[in-house]
């Protein structure tokens, strides 16, 4: 299938309530079309500015506005990060996320600090990705000159089920971000969370704004919502492994390039679970202690789950070959 940018809603739509069974398979069939089926990426998010952001995002345990299990805490020192990232490249991962609970990035010591660290976590020959909230196209050229890779910047949900879910920031300035990101010739990483209490066809919104983009993101996380006590969402139920897989089946079909992210909210589920979400077209999964603030599925468990469905880590810098 080829890449296509004008995906309308009733299209993505069709796409996604086709039969469950005969939907993993076309999925399956356009994933080897663009991918090497037996290649999965293991990535790792290490949070290296925690907690105290100002933002209200109902599902994030990090906002000063809500209290929770998390404790603000200062910018990561440099040699702090850089033993992380080689603990991570160790185990296996080939691209390396640091996250900054931050509304926008600030000029000063503490972006360079950032800067110095991916300029040193690039020479290792990994692929370096930052989530760091909003950023203006000097700081986004600055980024792409010290080696960075890919920026996260999540929409989240449909523009429609946004407001529900944050009020501090709006859809426009994340699109903004990610058109910065762009245009400095920084890899877009963006995706969304599920089980946040949206619709179907709040999912179907995000997808058609993901699959919109020309190009599409390099990178497309999809989040099963963790949710936390303390904040707004802490009583949501998790929701079933089925919708996770419709999820990642349509958005291999819509934009068949792009790596999907299997993301937070897959720790405790089964073997069986994983296995579907890979033959939906998912080819990367976090792995580590820690996936920002939340444990994640360790890395020996990972290698235990890849041996025994036959799959090999993706070299760093293979998905744009």
């Amino acid at each position: 299938m080829e890449c296509r940018c004008d995906w309308t809603k009733e299209e993505i739509r069709a796409v996604h309530d086709t039969p469950l069974l005969e939907l993993i398979y076309s999925a399956a069939s356009i994933h080897r079309k663009h991918h090497t089926a037996d290649q999965l990426q293991v990535c790792s998010l290490l949070s290296i500015k925690t907690g105290g952001c100002p933002e209200d995002c109902k599902y994030c345990p990090q906002s000063a506005r809500y209290k929770t299990d998390v404790n603000a805490s200062s910018l990561m020192q440099e040699e702090e990060i850089i033993n992380s990232a080689k603990k991570a490249i160790a185990n296996g991962s080939t691209r390396f996320c640091m996250g900054a609970a931050w509304r926008s990035v600030r000029d000063g010591p503490q972006f360079d600090r950032i800067l110095e660290v991916v300029k040193q976590i690039t020479s290792m020959g990994v692929e370096v990705c930052c989530t760091l909230g909003m950023l203006n196209e000097s700081q986004a050229k600055r980024l792409k000159q010290a080696g960075l890779y890919a920026y996260n910047h999540n929409l989240d949900t449909s523009p429609e089920f946004y407001p529900s879910i944050t009020t501090t920031r709006r859809y426009e300035d994340r699109l903004k971000t990610l058109d910065t990101v762009e245009k400095a010739g920084i890899s877009v990483c963006c995706g969304g969370i599920i089980g946040m209490g949206e619709s179907i066809e709040d999912r179907i919104g995000l997808l058609q704004m993901l699959a919109s983009r020309n190009p599409h993101p390099e990178s497309v996380p999809i989040n099963l919502l963790i949710p936390v006590a303390g904040t707004p969402l802490e009583e949501r139920a998790f929701i079933p492994i089925w919708d996770m897989v419709r999820m990642i089946a349509t958005a291999r079909i819509i934009m068949p390039k792009a790596m999907v992210r299997l993301s937070g909210g897959r720790l405790g589920r089964s073997m069986e679970e994983h296995a579907l979400c890979f033959l939906a077209g998912a080819n990367s999964i976090f792995s580590g202690e820690k996936l920002l603030t939340r444990p994640c599925s360790d890395f020996d468990a990972d290698r235990e789950m890849m041996d025994l469905f036959g799959l090999k880590i993706l070299p760093a810098f293979e998905a744009k070959k």
